[in-house]
């Protein structure tokens, strides 16, 4: 068995892979252009036979059925899938949102990876942990002011799917959406106040730790529980 983890070139994802290698699991990962993953292709090479790497587009549904499709060639089953794979636009202001960064942002953010998910159901070893990685900034309860729509509007509609996927694999899933924190990425910027590392290592004790209770849930990096 196997941990899925998308969106790998760089950030969250490319964290997850390190960490999960240095645990000694085996790992797909995924990338919009495996040929320009320059470190991806490095930990392969670190760990053969441990960790391969496909493209994804995640919000093109072609790519999505032909990424889905070489997984299940490689892996019949699959024990945790990590949807990292996101998009932020660049600074919206109100009456200058963009309707292709709106799509672009559904499509990638919310859309792509409930689609995954149907694509690979069948694939999963019960009770297989679903991670969604979403933001406190997709919460409607936690909102206190005009701060990037279509990134918040997108991660708003996530958590929402992650709660319809909770109830449709409640038989053989553990389905949660989870805020990793303000983590200094390329997405988070240089005042984050959370390195990378830490903040992949407490999602995957959180995600060890993770039950059946849990399920549906819209959980903090710690631990905790956010408001939809």
């Amino acid at each position: 068995m196997a941990t899925l983890i998308t969106g790998c070139n760089r950030g969250l994802g490319l964290e997850f892979v390190r960490q999960c290698l240095a645990r000694g699991e085996r790992v797909i990962a995924s990338a919009r252009h495996p040929a320009r993953a320059h470190e991806l292709t490095r930990l392969a090479g670190e760990h053969p036979g441990h960790l391969q790497v496909f493209p994804l587009e995640i919000g093109d549904a072609r790519s999505i059925t032909e990424f889905a499709r070489e997984v299940r060639l490689l892996e019949p089953r699959l024990e945790r899938v990590i949807h990292n794979a996101g998009v932020m636009a660049g600074r919206e202001s109100f009456g200058q949102v963009r309707s292709e960064d709106l799509a672009r942002s559904f499509a990638v953010n919310a859309s792509g990876p409930l689609l995954l998910t149907q694509a690979l159901a069948d694939h999963l070893a019960a009770p297989a942990r679903l991670v969604y990685i979403s933001s406190v900034l997709g919460s409607i309860g936690a909102r206190d002011g005009f701060y990037t729509p279509s990134y918040s509007m997108s991660k708003a509609a996530l958590n929402m799917a992650v709660r319809q996927i909770s109830f449709a694999l409640a038989d053989r899933a553990i389905s949660v959406a989870m805020h990793p924190g303000w983590v200094r990425t390329d997405m988070g910027g240089e005042q984050a106040p959370l390195q990378a590392t830490t903040s992949v290592r407490a999602m995957l004790a959180r995600i060890d730790a993770l039950s059946p209770s849990d399920n549906g849930r819209f959980l903090a990096h710690d631990g905790g529980e956010l408001p939809w």
